[in-house]
C-alpha cells in the first residue's frame, strides 16, 4: 500500500532534491550547471549526454544565468549536501500538475494498479487464511507461526530490491517488469495448488521475489517521467492508483472465499496479474537511449562500472541516506500492523454487526452490490475484516490527490511527522474499544496519516537520487520497510498471541469452567471459541464479552502507538538536521 510537502507558505511548494525531468545537455561556454538540470547527489556532476532533447511534456526550467560553473567534481565532493540539492521547489497548480503528467506515467500507474489488486487480494486475508481452522479451509496455525512465515516474506520482499533496483537501471525496466510478473503468477498458483503451510510459504517466497523485482522498475519509471514541479502530485496520484487496486483486491477476496473457496482467491489473483502483459506492450522506457549508450561505453571500456553490490554500498553509506532510512523504520513497524494483525483483531474482538444494523436495520441486507462493496459475509449481517479494513484503500482511492496537494503546502518532514502522529492516534483508538464504529474512525484517521506521510517518503528519496540510479535509490527505500516490516512480522503476531489470542483465551475459559485440561488442549487450532460457545451455552457475543473483560486485549495497540510517537520525533529531528545541512557552506574545491 506507496505525499508531498514542504515549507509552509501561501504558495504550493515541495521538498525535493534533484529533477529527473530530462537529460543533461552538452555544456556551452559560460553556462552554469543548475541543480535542477544535473539531477545528481550533492557534489556530483554527471557526464553530459550530447544531442539529447527534453522529454516531451517535461517541465523545462527557465534559462540559467550566464556564469562560470563551480569547480566541483565527483572526486572532491563538498562536505555539506550543497546549496541547491535540498531546496524547496515551487509546485504547479492542482490541474496544471495533473495535466503535465506524461503518457508513460499513466501506463506504469495502470500496471501498479493491476499488481496491487492481485497482491492485496492475498495480503489482506493472509492472516485470516493462515489462522483459520483446517475444517474451514484454512491452514490452522497460530498467529505466532504465521508470523514466522510473514518474516520470511518480509525479508525477501523488502531487502532484495536493494540489489534488484540496480538491475533495473542497468538492464532495463521493461525486462525486469516482465520477469517479475512471471514470478508473481507462479507464487499465486503455488498457494492455490498446495493448501499446506509449506505450500503457502513457498508461494509467499515466490510472491515476495516477484514483488521485489517489480517495484524498482515501476517506481524508477515514475521518477524518470516526472519532474520537481509536479513530483508531489505525481506521487500522490500514483499512490491513489495503488489504492484503487488495494481497494478492489480485498473485496474480490471476501467474495471468493465466502462463496467459493480459498483456492479460488489465489487462482483469481494469478489471472489478474496477467493483465500487465497487455500493458507492457504499450510501455516505453524513459531514457532508454541513454541507458543503452552508457552500456555501450561500459562494454567498450570507456566507462568503468562498479559491481552492483559495491555501488549500492557506496551510495547507501552517505549520511543523509542511511540516517533517513534508519529513522523511517519505526513508521513501517507500526504501519504494517494494520494489515498483518488488525484483521485478526477485527475478526476476534470487533462487533461489526452493529455497523450493518445501523445502516440497513436489524436484519442486515441481502443486496448483492452492498454485500460486495462493503466486504460483507454471505448472510449480509456482518462486515468481514478485509471489508472494514478496506476503508483505508477506499478513502485513499477517492481523496489522495487532494492530500497530495495539501501536503505540498508543507515541508516534507513536517508532512511526514503529522502523518505519523495521526497514524499513532489510530493505533491507540484500535485498542480502546471493540465497538465497530470506533474501528471505522481509527481506520479513517490512519488513512489520512498514511496519505500525509507514506507517499512523501518515496518522493523524497526519489528526488535526491542520482539521475542514473533512481531505481537503485527506490530500492533503498525498501530497507526501512524491510526492517520495520520484518520486526513487525515476527513481533506483531507474537504480541497478538500474548495479549489478544481469542483461541488461547477460550481454552483457558473452558478449563476454568470445568473442561479437563487435556480435552481443551486437544481442540484443533481455531475451533476453541466455538467449543466455548457450545460448552457454556451462550451466544458468541456473550462469550466474547467475557473474554474481552478478563484480558487487556488492547495492550499491543498501545505498544504500536508508542513506536509511532518515537518515530514522529525521529522524523522531526531529521528535518531539523536537514535544514542545518542545507545552510552549511560548501567546502572549497580541491586544487
Amino acid at each position: 500500500m506507496p505525499n508531498c510537502a514542504t515549507r509552509q507558505c501561501p504558495e504550493a511548494w515541495s521538498f525535493s532534491a534533484l529533477s529527473p525531468s530530462f537529460p543533461v545537455p552538452k555544456r556551452r561556454p559560460r553556462r552554469a550547471v543548475r541543480a535542477e538540470e544535473t539531477m545528481t547527489t550533492p557534489g556530483q556532476i554527471p557526464e553530459p549526454t550530447p544531442g539529447t532533447e527534453p522529454t516531451p511534456g517535461a517541465y523545462a526550467p527557465p534559462a540559467p544565468p550566464l556564469s562560470d560553473p563551480p569547480a566541483i567534481t565527483p572526486e572532491s565532493p563538498p562536505s555539506g549536501l550543497g546549496e541547491d540539492s535540498l531546496k524547496d521547489v515551487k509546485q504547479l497548480g492542482l490541474f496544471a500538475a495533473i495535466g503535465s503528467l506524461s503518457y508513460v506515467f499513466w501506463i506504469v500507474g495502470g500496471m501498479e494498479l493491476v499488481e496491487r489488486l492481485a497482491y492485496y487480494g492475498v495480503k489482506a486475508v493472509a492472516a485470516l487464511y493462515a489462522t483459520a481452522a483446517v475444517s474451514s479451509g484454512g491452514l490452522g496455525v497460530t498467529a505466532t507461526r504465521f508470523g514466522d512465515i510473514l518474516l520470511v516474506w518480509a525479508l525477501i520482499q523488502s531487502f532484495l530490491p536493494v540489489f534488484t533496483g540496480g538491475l533495473s537501471d542497468r538492464y532495463g525496466y521493461k525486462q525486469t517488469i516482465f520477469v517479475s510478473t512471471v514470478v508473481k503468477i507462479s507464487g499465486y498458483v503455488v498457494m492455490a495448488m498446495y493448501a499446506t503451510e509449506a505450500g503457502f510459504l513457498g508461494g509467499a517466497i515466490l510472491l515476495a521475489t516477484g514483488t521485489a523485482i517489480f517495484k524498482p522498475g515501476i517506481q524508477g519509471t515514475l521518477v524518470n517521467s516526472t519532474n520537481r514541479a509536479n513530483s508531489s502530485m505525481a506521487w500522490g496520484i500514483f499512490y491513489q492508483m495503488v489504492n484503487i487496486g488495494g481497494f478492489l483486491g480485498p473485496l474480490l477476496a471476501a467474495f471468493l472465499r465466502g462463496n467459493f473457496s480459498w483456492a479460488m482467491v489465489f487462482y483469481a489473483c494469478a489471472a489478474i496479474i496477467c493483465l500487465n502483459f497487455v500493458l507492457l506492450i504499450t510501455y516505453k522506457e524513459p531514457y532508454k537511449a541513454e541507458r543503452l549508450a552508457r552500456a555501450a561505453k561500459v562494454k567498450s571500456g570507456t566507462v568503468k562500472e562498479r559491481s552492483l553490490f559495491m555501488d549500492s554500498l557506496h551510495e547507501i553509506a552517505k549520511p543523509h541516506v542511511w540516517i533517513y532510512l534508519a529513522i523511517f523504520s519505526g513508521f513501517w513497524f507500526m504501519f504494517n500492523a494494520l494489515f498483518d494483525v488488525l484483521p485478526l483483531h477485527i475478526r476476534d474482538w470487533v462487533n461489526t454487526s452493529t455497523i450493518v444494523s445501523d445502516i440497513f436495520g436489524p436484519g442486515g441486507t441481502q443486496n448483492g452490490f452492498f454485500k460486495f462493496i462493503l466486504g460483507m459475509n454471505p448472510e449480509g449481517t456482518r462486515v468481514n475484516p478485509e471489508g472494514l479494513l478496506n476503508l483505508n484503500a477506499g478513502l485513499i482511492m477517492i481523496t489522495c490527490f487532494v492530500f497530495a496537494w495539501l501536503s505540498g503546502l508543507l515541508r516534507a518532514t513536517t508532512s511526514m511527522v503529522l502523518g505519523t502522529l495521526m497514524a499513532t492516534v489510530a493505533m491507540f483508538m484500535s485498542g480502546y474499544s471493540s465497538l465497530g464504529w470506533i474501528s471505522v474512525g481509527a481506520i479513517m484517521i490512519f488513512s489520512v496519516g498514511e496519505m500525509m506521510s507514506s507517499p512523501k517518503f518515496s518522493e523524497f528519496i526519489g528526488n535526491f537520487a542520482p539521475s542514473n540510479k533512481k531505481a537503485m535509490y527506490l530500492g533503498f527505500s525498501q530497507i526501512p520497510l524491510g526492517i520495520g516490516w520484518s520486526l513487525e512480522a515476527k513481533l506483531g503476531p507474537m504480541m497478538y498471541d500474548q495479549f489478544s489470542s481469542k483461541d488461547r483465551f477460550s481454552r483457558e475459559l473452558l478449563v476454568d469452567r470445568g473442561m479437563p485440561t487435556a480435552e481443551a488442549a486437544a481442540i484443533p487450532q481455531g475451533e476453541a471459541f466455538d467449543q466455548a460457545v457450545t460448552w457454556l451455552d451462550m451466544t458468541p457475543e456473550q462469550v466474547t464479552g467475557i473474554l474481552y473483560a478478563d484480558h487487556n486485549v488492547g495492550m499491543m495497540w498501545l505498544i504500536m502507538g508508542g513506536v509511532g510517537i518515537i518515530s514522529a520525533f525521529g522524523i522531526y529531528m531529521y528535518g531539523r538536521w536537514i535544514l542545518t545541512i542545507n545552510t552549511t557552506p560548501q567546502a572549497a574545491p580541491a586544487e
